[in-house]
Formats: structure tokens, sequence, C-alpha cells
């Protein structure tokens, strides 16, 4: 394609890809730290490198006046409010539970794309969102379709999915006026501010007497460079260029990578029950995808401008 515009969907795509890898990341850094020594040194990593990479090349825009706010906003949900939920869920249920309730996101958010910016979203969308969301449903759930979970760790993962949508909707206003370094440049550096705080008056002490791991720490390294950078920049990329529902789509694939990287890494079996799931959610992705680049005639949107 001469246009290229595959790359917007392939840079979603990669994005899912890297925070798949955090949720199993993080569990090894739990070996060792808390989530709040997790998310702040990740956070302060990531803005080191930012920040080295956008004043060297002078990518790196002067905030407007009255974006302040904005700025910190987004931050505010992510990575703030979504770390949160995410990190302290993710010492009470599992990687791939975790997973799935964050690939709720893309039935809720077309809601705040609607209202905030009137997004449209056709039924074919609509159909692909709801299969896909059904073969997520069979890589979690077990045969007799039983799903057992922490309440409280559930009801944490949600707060990070509103947290998500918060974002995703903040940032839709933001995208134009700035470069995608800029914004995440801005995000975590004001992000880790918000953690701070928190971790001097929570886990300082413990970190200071726990001896350095260094396993448990290159975690955090990874997490630094691939989520919290890399992921967000290609997902910035991803909304400028195809929008919030099309982008946040991409997230229902998280836990089919989450189960593939737990069984590589950590050993976890994926049964024929898990496999017709993974090959549902990839379905639905398509199916979803299909009037993105085929221009159908006839097919009245659920939500019209």
């Amino acid at each position: 394609m001469k246009n290229k515009s595959w790359v917007p969907f392939g840079a979603a795509l990669l994005s899912m890809i890297f925070w798949s890898f955090s949720f199993v990341w993080v569990k090894v850094v739990y070996e060792a730290y808390g989530p709040l020594t997790t998310i702040l040194f990740r956070l302060l990593i990531s803005s080191g490198l930012l920040l080295i990479f956008t004043v060297a090349s002078r990518k790196l825009q002067k905030m407007q006046a009255g974006d302040l706010k904005f700025f910190i906003l987004l931050a505010f949900f992510e990575p703030f409010l979504y770390f949160m939920g995410e990190s302290y869920g993710l010492k009470y249920v599992s990687s791939t539970v975790a997973s799935v309730i964050v690939a709720t996101i893309p039935l809720f958010s077309p809601i705040a794309a609607w209202y905030f910016y009137k997004e449209r979203l056709n039924r074919t969308n609509l159909y692909g969102l709801i299969i896909t969301f059904l073969g997520v449903s069979l890589v979690v759930l077990d045969t007799s379709f039983n799903f057992t979970a922490s309440p409280l760790g559930v009801s944490l993962e949600f707060l990070a999915v509103m947290g998500a949508i918060g974002y995703a909707s903040t940032l839709k206003g933001m995208s134009h006026r700035y470069n995608t370094f800029t914004i995440i440049t801005y995000q975590n550096l004001i992000g880790a501010v918000f953690f701070l705080p928190f971790w001097l008056g929570f886990e300082m002490k413990d970190f200071t007497q726990v001896p350095f791991d260094a396993k448990a720490f290159w975690a955090i390294i990874k997490l630094a460079i691939f989520a919290s950078t890399f992921a967000f920049i290609l997902f910035t990329y991803s909304v400028r260029n195809i929008g919030i529902n099309k982008s946040n789509i991409f997230i229902n694939v998280i836990p089919v990578f989450v189960a593939i990287i737990a069984y590589i890494i950590l050993g976890d079996q994926l049964n024929f029950h898990q496999m017709i799931g993974i090959a549902i959610v990839i379905s639905g992705l398509f199916l979803a995808q299909i009037n993105w680049k085929l221009k159908r005639k006839g097919t009245p949107p659920i939500y019209q401008a």
C-alpha cells in the first residue's frame, strides 16, 4: 500500500503486545517490590529516556497557555488512576483475569467517544466487538463457564478500565495540538509527581530495606521502556490517525497475547477451550475492521453525529 494505511493499525497492535508483556513483568517485579515502587520507577525511567530523546531531537514542544490542566487530567487518568487500579488489582487476581477485564474497554469507550467527539460506530464494528468479547470470555473461563476471582481485584481492574476510557477521551482532544513524544513525556512526568507522595508514605521504607533484586529491577526497566514509553507512543499515534474506537478494539487481543506469553514464559497451559476462544477473538477483530477499509453503503451507524 502506497499510502501505508495499515501503519496506525500495526502501531495499535504492537502497543497491545507490549502491554500484554507488562502483565507478566509486573508479576515478576512483585516478587521483590510493591506496586507503588514498580509504578514510580517505571515512570521515572521512562520520563528520563523521553526527556533525553525529545530535548536532543528538539521534539519536545512548549506547553501552550491553558493546557496544563489538560495534561494534569490526562496524567490523572493514566498513568495514575489506571496504574492504581491495574497494579493493585494484579495483587489479587491473575494476569489473565486482569487482562480480560482490561479487554472490556472497547465495550465502554464508544459511549465516551460518541458523547465527547461524536465518533460513529457502525453495526459491523459493534458485532465485531461482541464476538471478540465472547472469545475473550472463552479464554479466561473454564469449560463449566465458572469465573472465580477476588471481588476486590476485579473492582480495582475496572477502576483501571475507567481510567483508560478517561485517558483516551482526553487524549483525543490533545493529540492534534502536540506530537506524540511531547504528550507522553509530560504525561509520565506529571504521573510520577502524582505517585511520589504515596510512595514516600507507604513503600519507601520497605524499598530501602529490601536487598536489591536484579531480576525484578530488570523487569521494571522493561516495563519503563516498552510498556510506559513505546506502547504509549504507538497508541497515541494510532488514536490520532484512526480514532478512539478503532484503536481500542485492539485491546481485545490483550488476553490472547497474555495467555500465549504466560504459556511461553511461565509455563501456563492452553487447553482446547482457550484455543477456540483465541480463534474467536481474532475473527471478531477482523470483522470489526471490515468496514474501515470497505466503504459500504446503506449500513446505518449506531452512533451518528
